[in-house]
């Protein structure tokens, strides 16, 4: 008998099953796994006249993890008949399980996400401990899958398909007293002891229980699809899903026709339904590149793969962030949240106070909810200070700038802050264009000043982009990394250049879709096949939103910057549209009231109708397929740029970042997997073909050619 999962028959004739798979510190659905359970529920089969009951639980810190994401990135079409046949065994041991006859209760002391939900759902009855480390649910949607182990089938028939299919089409996960609530679990307990003594109270008083789906004239709550409520959500759901996905996810909609098809047959022909869309996306290649990028290289970054090695974890204690705008405001909010003290410093109390209202608004509205008591939200807040002087800045070992871009008052108030704070104290700029190397000069400390790239809104983005200026030492690099992950974001390594990594890709980006418009490409072609390419909004939206007039003066500055050095700046086609769109047509953005778009108060968000007239031309529309390209092509182009000149050391970085910082198209799993994935050959002509139509900025760098001509991939 194998370790994997420990056989043990109490007194009391029940069989506690431990799951505790060898070498790793999480249990996952593996070989060692399948052949454990295989050998495990054989034996219950054998021994069925002796027990009283089954008791599954786990020696792990989580319950069970899942599916084995190192064999599933491998499984390619040429393994989809030996993957199908796998996974309908897997299906039928749970099965086995479920229908022993005996009571099998599931005691969960951890997180139950993926497969291990899914073993919890072919239990009986289920006990979770009541702890903030227990999450419960099914993923898999959030890297491309679908649950394979019969989560499908039994969320459907356990709640109905109304209510499961935000469990499985959004992948939403809960705590344990929500899942009490919500039906999904029937009990839970204080500590691992009581979680046992009631697992065995229960097998004591239900000796031959059954799954509900498993009684005779059981009915799927909510009715199957054919009933009238259930027909009427299922005429709009698949017009509501693909307006999400845009069709560039194919696992929501997938499970969609999994759980659907699955309620209208029974439960062992939706098992065979299940496991053929699962091995349909298991074998695809959008799965392939989310697992690659949302589970490894995402695991690679957390894991501190960019972090210099030799420097002991440092935790930042005090910050003091310099301008309380929308983005020092997000900033002391994070941090605060982090249990950080925050001096967040303004022109005047006045607008410093407003930076810290912006913390009790949305603190407020988690008071209202339900998800924070009063004497939190009051703590949390304190530890904020609002200020309009300098020397309350004395303690603080980060300072963190984020003022307007401008070279000349960043230099002001960093260097006043640099001599209030403490001597050894990290000086950081939230700089998104200038270049850290230069900003650095305004400082006595050079190698102590950094850039910490925070995106807007600070509290809902997940990326920090760290910068590391030419005369930063490794250990303020360290310093930095560590305090991002103290507040809990993503950190990504890049050097200095103008614009870094994220602005100068994001600039490709809007400067495409603005240059199509300036051709007489449809507004409206470009923004939807904007998204139709898998990026969250339209170029001309995003323009919107950052400002035009923001964009003019970056390019303002960087054409001043680069004629001190003697140099010239290339005109982008974009700029013409958007000096026409500032300069004659007074529409800069959203915030000055109207750009590219229309913002009618109280109504929708619509192109401004102009657009058609001053721009648009009949003949000079192009591919839709031309359009999608352009607009991912270019982004991917200038990311190889930075690999190039080494401003991009690691590609976890640049595929992370893109996703995270820029919103590039998840499906792809960032901008080099989108090379890798479509092939590097195949890449590099069509991007020949993209710079003869649309211009030379779509020529190939030299280190894409060199990769192509080596069969490389990134």
């Amino acid at each position: 008998m194998t370790d994997a999962i420990r056989y043990a028959k109490g007194p009391d004739n029940i069989v506690v099953l431990t799951m505790d798979m060898p070498g790793q510190s999480a249990n996952t659905m593996n070989a060692v796994y399948r052949e454990a359970m295989a050998e495990t529920v054989e034996r219950l089969e054998a021994e069925k006249d002796s027990i009283a009951g089954v008791i599954i639980t786990s020696a792990k810190k989580t319950f069970f993890a899942g599916g084995d994401l190192n064999e599933l990135i491998k499984v390619g079409k040429a393994d989809a008949n030996n993957f199908y046949q796998m996974i309908l065994r897997i299906k039928g041991q749970l099965r086995r399980l479920e229908t022993l006859g005996k009571p099998v209760v599931a005691a969960i002391n951890g997180a139950a996400l993926g497969g291990g939900w899914e073993i919890c759902l072919a239990c009986h009855h289920r006990i979770a401990l009541d702890s903030s480390s227990v999450q419960l649910g099914l993923p898999e949607v959030t890297l491309g899958l679908l649950p394979g182990g019969g989560g499908v089938v039994r969320m459907v028939r356990l709640l109905g398909l109304e209510k499961a299919l935000p469990y499985l089409v959004e992948g939403k996960k809960v705590r344990p007293q929500e899942a009490l609530k919500a039906g999904l679990i029937h009990d839970i307990a204080s500590d691992k002891d009581e979680l046992l003594v009631k697992a065995r109270a229960w097998i004591a008083a239900n000796p031959a229980p059954m799954q509900p789906w498993d009684t005779a004239g059981y009915k799927i709550p909510g009715g199957t699809p054919s009933s009238p409520n259930v027909a009427q959500m299922l005429a709009i759901a698949p017009s509501v899903l693909r307006d999400r996905t845009k069709g560039c996810f194919p696992a929501p909609e997938k499970i969609m026709c999994a759980a659907v098809e699955g309620a209208q047959v029974d439960f062992d022909t939706a098992q065979i339904i299940e496991a053929r869309y699962f091995t349909e996306l298991t074998t695809g290649q959008v799965a392939k590149n989310m697992i690659g990028t949302f589970w490894f290289q995402l695991n690679e970054i957390n894991a501190g793969g960019s972090r210099p090695q030799g420097f002991a974890p440092y935790t930042t204690r005090t910050v003091g962030v310099l301008g309380a705008g929308m983005m020092g405001a997000g900033i002391a909010y994070v941090s605060a949240a982090a249990g950080i003290e925050v001096v967040l410093k303004d022109v005047s109390i006045a607008a410093a106070e407003k930076g810290k209202a912006y913390t009790a608004k949305l603190l407020e509205k988690k008071v209202a909810r339900g998800q924070m008591s009063v004497e939190k939200r009051d703590a949390f807040l304190a530890r904020i200070t609002a200020t309009d002087s300098e020397s309350d800045f004395a303690g603080c070992d980060l300072i963190i700038e984020a003022v307007f871009e401008d070279r000349d008052l960043k230099a002001n108030v960093t260097a006043a802050a640099e001599r209030a704070a403490l001597s050894d104290a990290v000086i950081a700029s939230n700089t998104s264009t200038l270049p850290i190397t230069g900003l650095a000069t305004a400082v006595q400390h050079q190698d102590r000043f950094i850039g910490l790239h925070f995106f807007s809104p600070v509290d809902k983005m997940p990326l920090v982009e760290i910068i590391k200026g030419q005369q930063t030492s490794d250990e303020t690099l360290a310093r930095g990394f560590d305090y991002v992950m103290q507040i809990k974001k993503t950190p990504i390594v890049v050097n200095d250049s103008r614009g870094f990594f994220t602005s100068r890709v994001f600039g490709t980006f809007t400067n495409e879709g603005i240059a199509m418009l300036g051709e007489g490409v449809s507004a409206a072609m470009i923004e939807t096949e904007a998204r139709k390419a898998g990026m969250p909004v339209g170029p001309l939206a995003i323009s919107d939103e950052v400002s035009m007039s923001l964009m003019n003066h970056i390019r303002q500055q960087t054409i001043k910057d680069l004629s001190e050095e003697g140099k010239a700046i290339a005109q982008h086609p974009a700029y013409a549209v958007i000096e026409l769109m500032l300069n004659e047509y007074k529409r800069p953005g959203k915030a000055a009231g109207g750009g590219f778009y229309e913002y009618p108060v109280g109504g929708k968000k619509h192109l401004w109708p102009e657009l058609k007239r001053r721009f648009e031309q009949a003949d000079a529309q192009i591919a839709a397929e031309d359009v999608r390209d352009r607009i991912l092509f270019i982004q991917a182009i200038e990311t190889v740029r930075c690999v190039e000149e080494g401003v991009l050391t690691s590609v976890a970085d640049a595929n992370i970042g893109s996703i995270f910082g820029i919103g590039f198209a998840a499906w792809t799993g960032g901008a080099l997997q989108f090379i890798n994935q479509y092939g590097i050959k195949d890449f590099v002509a069509r991007a020949h073909y993209l710079a003869e139509q649309y211009g030379e900025r779509f020529l190939p760098p030299a280190l894409l050619l060199e990769k192509a001509a080596k069969g490389e991939r990134f």
